[in-house]
């Protein structure tokens, strides 16, 4: 992959923030227009390369998914002189953004989370999540090889930094971050956008829609169902409305609006 392409940002300036992670086996290149749409609204958009990803496939062999949330952790932190700081995800970016709000919810004033990755499309990565649990999948075959990314518009396709392949125990990584999301998503206070690409080939949308039914503890929650372009939404036909849509959800929370989260199992 080339590292110019796949190299974290850090885009704009202001009083506000918002962490931008990236999914599984991505970079920071899936987010870039939703940072740049954001800075452009006055704010500072940072995306950090979770450890292991944008380089080479032997360089996630030697990460687990507590690196992923070490490094989001790392990330949410150095925002905290920010005047208000915001996180969003893409796929397994969004179950890594959803533990951040959880555990922080005093510094998480908004969360998006975009096309998140609850529940995979199709019955074969259904089996592939039952055998990750197990040693079975890796003996069987190590390595998983990838051909290209889920976006339908063809320019952004062929521009895409696409890793060649990756270690399939990195799956049980990401059935970790599932299941920890599925736990901690009534803790999550905050307002909460959650954008789902109804074409997703690789997460099921209705699994986006199951988990905003369970953010029962946030005071605000909307669901945005794009009808055009796959999965790595921000990048896709669909890219300018979820800027702007994203925008737009956080500004009303930009200028010192307050809100009180209610009470758990209210």
């Amino acid at each position: 992959m080339d590292p110019r392409k796949t190299a974290p940002f850090d885009l704009g300036g202001g009083e506000d923030a918002c962490l931008l992670l990236h999914g599984f086996t991505g970079s920071p290149w899936d987010m870039r227009p939703l940072g740049e749409a954001l800075a452009a609204r006055g704010m500072r958009a940072v995306a950090p390369r979770l450890p292991g990803h944008g380089t080479t496939p032997q360089a996630l062999l030697h990460v687990t998914w507590r690196d992923w949330q070490a490094a989001a952790e790392h990330a949410l932190h150095a925002l905290s002189g920010h005047r208000n700081v915001f996180v969003a995800g893409l796929s397994m970016g969004s179950l890594l953004a959803l533990g951040l709000a959880a555990r922080h919810p005093e510094q998480v004033r908004a969360l998006a989370l975009v096309a998140p990755a609850v529940r995979f499309r199709g019955p074969r990565m259904f089996l592939i999540r039952q055998l990750a649990r197990t040693p079975l999948l890796e003996w069987a075959r190590p390595w998983a090889e990838k051909t290209g990314t889920d976006i339908s518009d063809p320019e952004a396709l062929a521009e895409a930094p696409v890793l060649p392949a990756f270690p399939v125990a990195r799956l049980r990584d990401l059935c970790t971050l599932q299941n920890l999301a599925v736990r901690d998503v009534t803790r999550v206070r905050c307002p909460t956008l959650v954008a789902v690409a109804e074409q997703d080939h690789v997460v099921d949308p209705e699994g986006g829609r199951w988990l905003a039914r369970r953010l029962t503890s946030a005071p605000s929650v909307r669901v945005l169902s794009l009808r055009e372009g796959y999965h790595v939404i921000p990048r896709d036909t669909a890219g300018p409305l979820l800027a702007a849509e994203l925008g737009s959800f956080l500004e009303q929370w930009r200028d010192g609006e307050s809100w009180e989260a209610p009470a758990a199992g209210a």
